[in-house]
C-alpha cells in the first residue's frame, strides 16, 4: 500500500501541473450526471412513482451507484486504460518489477477530475437521505457504506475483466462498455422495476443487485421479518472482484510479450 500511495501522490503532483485544465475537468465531471439526475427528476415530477417507489428512495440509488463508479473510475483507472500499455509495450516493464502487476497497473493511472463526478453523487445521496423518513442505524449507516464500497469492487472488477480481454485482443472491446456504463444507467434504478431475467442477471451473475436493490430493501424497511441477509448481500457484491482477480492472473501467465 506505500508503494499504492506513491503512485497516488506522484500522479496527483503531475496532474496539478495545470490547475486550469484540472479544475475545468473537475467541474465538468461535477455537471456529467446533471442532466441524468435532471431527466430522473422530471420523471417524478410527470408520474409521482414508479411502481411504488418515490423520488427519494431511487435518488438513493442513484447516488450509491454513481457515487461507486465515480471512485472506481477514479482509482481503477489503470485497468481502463491497460489496452495502451500492451500495445505500446509498457507492459513488459511492468512484468520485470519486484511488484505485483495488480498493484501497478492501478497505479499506472487515476483520473482525479472525477472527483467533480463523485461529489455531485454525494450531494445527490445527500438530497436522498434527507428527504427519507426512515428510522436510521448504525447498522443501517453501515450498510449504506457497504453498499458503496460494493458498487466501487464489482466496477473494478468489470475493469479488469475488460484489461484481461486485451492479453488475447490487444484492443480493449467496446462490449466491457455494457457492463459498466450500461450496469451504472441501469442499476441508477431499482431492480424490481425490469423484467425477471433482467434481476436474475444483475443479481447472480454480476451482482449490481447487491449493491443497490437488495440492501436497498432493508435500509428502506422493505423487508418482512429479519432483515439480516438483505443487510450482508453488499458482501457478496465484494465477492465478485476474487474471479476478476483470477481471471487477470490466468491473462497474465498466457500473455507471450508484445506482438504476441
Amino acid at each position: 500500500m506505500r508503494l499504492f500511495f506513491h503512485y497516488l501522490l506522484i500522479l496527483l503532483k503531475s496532474q496539478l501541473q495545470y490547475r486550469a485544465s484540472f479544475l475545468l475537468l473537475t467541474i465538468g465531471q461535477f455537471f456529467v450526471p446533471f442532466s441524468m439526475f435532471a431527466g430522473l427528476y422530471f420523471l417524478f415530477e410527470r408520474f409521482g412513482q414508479i411502481q411504488g417507489w418515490d423520488f427519494y428512495e431511487v435518488a438513493l440509488c442513484f447516488g450509491i451507484i454513481h457515487m461507486g463508479f465515480a471512485i472506481s473510475e477514479c482509482f481503477a483507472r489503470g485497468f481502463d486504460a491497460f489496452p495502451s500499455l500492451v500495445v505500446s509495450g509498457e507492459f513488459d516493464r511492468l512484468l520485470v518489477r519486484p511488484r505485483g502487476t495488480v498493484i501497478q497497473v492501478l497505479g499506472s493511472k487515476f483520473e482525479f477530475t472525477r472527483f467533480g463526478r463523485l461529489l455531485q453523487s454525494a450531494l445527490v445521496l445527500g438530497v436522498a437521505l434527507s428527504g427519507l423518513t426512515v428510522h436510521w442505524s448504525a447498522l443501517k449507516l453501515l450498510t449504506l457504506l457497504f453498499m458503496i464500497a460494493s458498487g466501487v469492487l464489482i466496477f473494478t472488477g468489470i475493469f479488469i475483466l475488460a484489461a484481461t480481454l486485451s492479453f488475447w485482443t490487444i484492443q480493449g472491446m467496446e462490449v466491457a462498455n455494457i457492463f459498466t456504463d450500461g450496469g451504472r444507467e441501469m442499476s441508477q434504478y431499482p431492480l424490481s422495476i425490469y423484467h425477471k431475467w433482467v434481476t436474475r442477471f444483475f443479481t447472480f451473475v454480476i451482482p449490481f443487485g447487491c449493491v443497490n436493490y437488495l440492501p436497498l430493501m432493508y435500509v428502506l424497511d422493505k423487508v418482512e421479518g429479519s432483515g439480516v441477509l438483505y443487510m450482508l448481500t453488499p458482501l457478496a457484491g465484494m465477492v465478485f472482484i476474487v474471479p476478476c482477480l483470477l481471471v487477470w492472473r490466468f491473462g497474465v501467465k498466457r500473455y507471450r510479450s508484445t506482438g504476441s
